[in-house]
C-alpha cells in the first residue's frame, strides 16, 4: 500500500529537471499512477514534448514551467505560481541538479556557485515552501534525488559530492521531522546512470574506470526510487552494486577510500 497521498482532480505532483534522464522517467511512473504533474526545466521545448507524451488519452496530464532553479527570483516567481493555483503541491520531486568533474581549481568560481544554488539553495527554497501545506492538510511526499556521491567525499567531484551529502543528510533527517505529520521524505540515490548528466558532469574518466554492470539506465533507476517513495522509505540506493559502494563510503577509513576514489575519478 503506498504512503503517498492519493491522486485527485485539486493536486499536482512537481517535478524539476523534468526535461531529460531520471527526471522524464519519474514523471512517467507518476502519471501511470494517476498524478497531475506540473514539469519544470529551463528547456521549454524538451518540457512540451514530455507534457504532450504525458497527457490526453485519459491521461492525467501535465503543465510546463520554464524555470531556471538556480535563479532565485525566478524560483520566486514560479513558487509564487504554484501558490496561488487550482492545484495544491502533494508530491514534490527534487530532481534537478548538475556535476563537475576535475579539480576544483581548474573549474570556475562561478559554476560552483551555480551548483550550489541548484543542487542545495534551491531544493531546501522548494521543500521550505511546499512542506507547510503538505504538513497543514496531514498528508504528502517529497524525493530528493540525491547520489551515492553524497556517502563520501569524491576527489575529482568534490563540490558535486558535497551538494549530494547536503541533500542526504538533511533528507534523512527531515524524515523523521515529517513521519509524524504524514508527510513521506525519501532521499533517492541513484550511482552512474546513463544520462545527460554523465555528459554534462564529463564522466568519461569514471567511466573508463569501472565496469559496465555498475551503470544503470535511467528508467530502472526512476523504478526503484518511487517504488521506495511509496514504501515510504528514508534512503533508496539504486542498485546492488551501489549499495555495496554506498557502505563502503560510509565505513571504509578516509585514509584508504580517498585513494582509492581519486583513481576512479582521475587526476585530472
Amino acid at each position: 500500500m503506498s504512503q503517498l497521498p492519493p491522486p485527485s482532480s485539486t493536486s499536482t505532483a512537481l517535478i524539476t529537471g523534468a526535461s531529460s534522464g531520471i527526471g522524464i522517467e519519474l514523471a512517467k511512473l507518476l502519471s501511470a499512477r494517476g498524478y497531475h504533474l506540473t514539469l519544470v526545466a529551463r528547456r521549454k521545448e524538451r518540457l512540451e514534448e514530455v507534457a504532450e507524451q504525458l497527457s490526453g488519452d485519459g491521461k492525467p496530464g501535465a503543465d510546463v514551467m520554464v524555470c531556471d532553479l538556480a535563479d532565485p527570483e525566478a524560483r520566486g516567481v514560479m513558487v509564487g505560481t504554484l501558490l496561488g493555483g487550482a492545484r495544491e503541491v502533494e508530491i514534490l520531486v527534487n530532481n534537478a541538479g548538475f556535476g563537475l568533474t576535475g579539480r576544483m581549481f581548474n573549474n570556475s568560481a562561478e559554476r560552483h556557485t551555480e551548483m550550489i544554488r541548484l543542487n542545495i539553495e534551491a531544493v531546501v527554497d522548494l521543500m521550505d515552501r511546499f512542506s507547510p501545506g503538505m504538513v497543514e492538510r496531514g498528508r504528502g511526499g517529497i524525493l530528493n534525488v540525491a547520489s551515492t556521491a553524497g556517502f563520501q567525499p569524491l576527489p575529482g567531484m568534490a563540490v558535486y559530492a558535497a551538494t549530494k551529502s547536503f541533500v542526504l543528510s538533511m533528507s534523512e533527517a527531515a524524515h523523521t521531522e515529517l513521519d509524524e505529520k504524514g508527510v513521506v521524505v525519501t532521499a533517492l540515490c541513484p550511482g552512474p546512470v546513463r544520462t545527460e548528466f554523465a555528459e554534462v558532469a564529463d564522466l568519461s574518466g569514471f567511466e573508463a574506470n569501472t565496469p559496465d554492470r555498475m551503470w544503470m539506465e535511467a528508467d530502472e533507476t526512476a523504478r526503484i526510487g518511487i517504488e521506495g517513495f511509496e514504501a515510504g522509505k528514508r534512503v533508496v540506493i539504486a542498485g546492488n552494486l551501489n549499495k555495496i559502494s554506498a557502505a563502503g563510503g560510509r565505513h571504509l577509513p578516509r585514509w584508504a577510500l580517498l585513494p582509492l576514489v581519486r583513481g576512479l575519478y582521475g587526476r585530472n
